[in-house]
């Protein structure tokens, strides 16, 4: 497989008024994630057990107002680690 930059493997669908409904990822690329999120070394999991909901609602706040303010992340950005 060629290994392109992760923002020219994933595709997007819009509906008809044009809004970007949902995100299509290639089968391998969607298992490198799954992968990731069940390896306890890759600090990343499906639900933190730990952390306590009041700090995880927080959490919520804070990326919805980054959001809102316009201060997104490239994809590639926040999953290089599953590329190396």
């Amino acid at each position: 497989m060629v290994n392109l930059p992760l923002e020219n493997r994933v595709r997007y669908v819009t509906n008809a008024a044009g809004k970007t409904t949902d995100v299509l990822v290639p089968l391998d690329l969607w298992e490198q994630i799954i992968n990731a999120l069940e390896d306890p070394a890759s600090g990343l999991a499906w639900v933190d057990e730990q952390e306590p909901n009041a700090q995880i609602l927080a959490d919520l706040q804070e990326s919805l107002k980054q959001a809102a303010a316009g201060q997104t992340y490239p994809v590639s950005q926040l999953w290089d680690d599953i590329e190396a």
